[in-house]
């Protein structure tokens, strides 16, 4: 957690304008920022997540900031995106495992054709084999896995009485950021001449990782990933005018050397780890570099920036897309974050309460405090080993006797 240069302890007469901005990071990303949130919410007085001014989203992050801004507490993602409890806000992960079918036919029915102007460019064009058959990557699919699901879903959540799939109604400002594709810049969906686009819609852009989804059609345009361009996009807050901006970031590069586990070295990992390390220290060192450039551009604006301890092996090694772990890495978010406000309480106290916003030391010291309770030990599962063993048992004397 990186808190920005000290500002005078002068309080502003006006009521704080408060920002929340959430960067990306797959599933793994979502479950850390809802474990953090809790965790914030729980430790600081004085600041409603669903009352700040301005909320910014990118991939996951971006429906984190559309739940809370829709007045869904993070108490709340907790029981639907980590506990899974049957209800109206139930979270199916089966939605972001369906094959993209329709991307795999489309995409096959046009081998003929570019089979047929392969061959013909190199035995009547006389090019190159490998030159002439380059243009068979156009029927490879753009995604493997169908994001359709993922605004279906969310335009259902975002239907119910009190909340709004639409931009315009909502009762403070949503910024939700993707990458056009054919241009390359960020689109921040949300803004004036993008608010006519569903938020559900927007969500399913910004969170258009390449190859994993295809791109998203908007206006007849193609929409990927928000991150391709900036890690947080926290720039179309700061220019409104913001008292405190507050950024949650899940993905770090991990430090090996200063891990408490003995780790020699990441290549023990082979490519996984390689390429997961790797893209890692590209979005965190554009993130810090951004840092850097908030800090000399919006003096008057304090910055907290939340993100795990780079000697966190735990959250490093999990798998970014698995939802199977979520209890164990949202309570393991939970109580690191609690850790970090502990270890930055002497800074961030006198900054926070600038903004009227007070840590609560009591709940921060609490070695009891969790977010999610234990799961109960089943009393009867040495008795039902037994049993089974038992049976084992019988069959075979059974078989030695025949």
């Amino acid at each position: 957690m990186t808190p920005s240069r000290p500002r005078s302890t002068r309080r502003s007469r006006h009521a704080p304008r408060i920002a929340l901005a959430f960067a990306g990071g797959g599933p793994l990303g979502a479950i850390y920022e809802i474990g953090a949130l809790c965790a914030l919410e729980d430790s600081l007085h004085g600041l409603d997540f669903n009352g700040c001014d301005h909320y910014i989203g990118v991939s996951a992050g971006g429906f984190i900031a559309a739940g809370l801004v829709n007045g869904i507490t993070p108490r709340q993602l907790c029981d639907s995106f980590i506990e899974d409890r049957l209800g109206d806000d139930h979270f199916d992960p089966a939605w972001l495992m369906r094959p993209a079918w329709r991307e795999f036919i489309e995409r096959a029915q046009r081998v003929p054709a570019l089979m047929g102007g392969a061959l013909w460019a190199w035995a009547a064009q006389g090019k190159r084999f490998t030159n002439a058959f380059e243009r068979m990557g156009a029927a490879l699919p753009t995604g493997v896995l169908d994001n359709e699901g993922i605004h279906e879903q969310i335009q259902r959540l975002f239907s119910k009485p009190g909340r709004s799939n639409d931009f315009r109604q909502l009762r403070a400002r949503l910024t939700l950021v993707a990458t056009e594709l054919d241009t390359g810049e960020a689109t921040p969906f949300g803004r004036p001449g993008w608010d006519h686009v569903p938020i559900s819609r927007a969500i399913q852009a910004s969170a258009a990782l390449p190859g994993l989804f295809p791109p998203v059609v908007i206006d007849g345009r193609h929409y990927v990933d928000g991150a391709l361009k900036k890690t947080v996009h926290a720039t179309v807050a700061l220019d409104e005018g913001v008292d405190l901006l507050l950024c949650l970031n899940p993905l770090v590069p991990f430090h090996a050397g200063a891990a408490s586990e003995h780790i020699p070295s990441l290549v023990e990992g082979g490519l996984p780890t390689v390429m997961s390390q790797t893209f890692r220290s590209m979005i965190h060192s554009r993130l810090a570099l951004g840092f850097r450039h908030y800090e000399r551009s919006y003096p008057g604006t304090d910055i907290v920036l939340i993100e795990p301890d780079q000697r966190d092996a735990e959250l490093f090694f999990a798998n970014t897309f698995s939802y199977r772990q979520r209890r164990e890495l949202a309570e393991h978010a939970f109580q690191q974050t609690r850790q970090l406000l502990r270890d930055r309480a002497g800074h961030l106290g006198p900054m926070l309460a600038r903004h009227g916003i007070a840590l609560d030391e009591a709940a921060l010291h609490d070695a009891h405090r969790r977010l999610l309770p234990a799961e109960p030990v089943r009393r009867e599962t040495a008795l039902e080993r037994l049993d089974s063993a038992l049976d084992t048992l019988e069959q075979r004397l059974q078989t030695q006797r025949a």
